[in-house]
């Protein structure tokens, strides 16, 4: 799997567009025959459809349609990533494992997650705790700060081992 870290995945600081990295990774993909990373990038764009905006018809009738690629934004594609992430890590505790190259491979698209460490010394600089019965009190606070870089359970876990 390393060598497909290496070669495929993407992060905000590229000079490059997520949905421009799907399409450059698919074709790579497609030219070295690699099967898992070709199909995990049509699998993640054959998603693109269920990217919509709404619209008001001219009769004043409320719909939807079909984003187009330049209206693709990446936390739309990062939203479908962690989307099909939470299911194969569904599959996975079913089987009783853990991971999988094709989690691993998704997971090269995500943005970086905040550590535990990284959460605690954003919390002992920004958050006065004083204010708070329980330091779980904190937790919309910490939660708005990180978004989805930070897992809620992790959060929680260092929220607990603050004054725990």
């Amino acid at each position: 799997m390393s060598e497909i870290s290496k070669e495929y995945g993407w992060d905000a600081s590229m000079e490059i567009s997520l949905y421009d990295k799907i399409r450059r990774d698919m074709k790579t993909a497609m030219v070295g025959k690699n099967i898992l990373v070709r199909d995990t990038m049509r699998l993640i764009m054959g998603a693109f459809p269920s990217l919509t905006i709404s619209i008001t018809l001219e009769s004043g009738k409320k719909t939807n349609r079909v984003k187009k690629p330049e209206e693709i934004i990446d936390d739309d594609i990062l939203d479908i990533i962690r989307k099909f992430i939470k299911s194969e890590k569904t599959v996975l505790e079913f089987k009783k494992e853990t991971t999988s190259d094709y989690m691993e491979l998704l997971g090269c698209y995500l943005p970086r997650m905040a550590t535990s460490q990284e959460i605690s010394l954003w919390v002992k600089d920004n958050v006065d705790l004083s204010q708070f019965k329980s330091p779980m009190q904190a937790m919309g606070m910490v939660m708005k700060h990180f978004g989805k870089l930070a897992d809620g359970n992790q959060v929680k876990e260092v929220l607990k081992n603050i004054h725990g």
